[in-house]
């Protein structure tokens, strides 16, 4: 979200789809409008690496106290069985970080949460509202 950084840690990126490129100029079109000078990286789709944001995320909550008494989940269409090869992998995650309480929620095409302190539509990702 900044380049002003020496590193760049989990957080620091918004992530963006690649529309298409094109081989000739060694242009890439992207899903948003960057700025110049801004840091751009690729990042890959993983399993393992939306497994453990959603976990190390809701763990932080959870340490610091957070004890819902019902969420709202909300995943990506791109997260279910193909991406996790197991139903239920974002709730499943909520329910094991506060405890099992009432939950809610459904697959989306676009989820709002934020990055950097402002909201944004994201895709593939998971957003939940955790009431307490």
């Amino acid at each position: 979200m900044t380049e002003y950084r020496d590193e760049f840690h989990r957080g620091d990126f918004l992530i963006r789809n690649i529309l298409g490129a094109d081989q000739e100029s060694g242009a890439v079109a992207v899903a948003a409008y960057p700025r110049i000078g801004q840091t751009v990286q690729y990042q890959i789709r993983d399993a393992n690496a939306a497994d453990e944001d959603l976990a190390h995320l809701a763990k932080g909550l959870a340490d610091a106290g957070v004890k819902p008494f019902a969420s709202l989940v909300f995943s990506c269409g791109g997260r279910g069985l193909g991406l996790f090869k197991t139903p239920s992998h974002d709730a499943t995650v909520i329910a094991q970080s506060f405890g099992t309480h009432p939950s809610a929620g459904l697959f989306c095409n676009g989820e709002i949460g934020p990055v950097g302190g402002k909201n944004f539509v994201h895709g593939y990702t998971a957003s939940a509202a955790l009431f307490a």
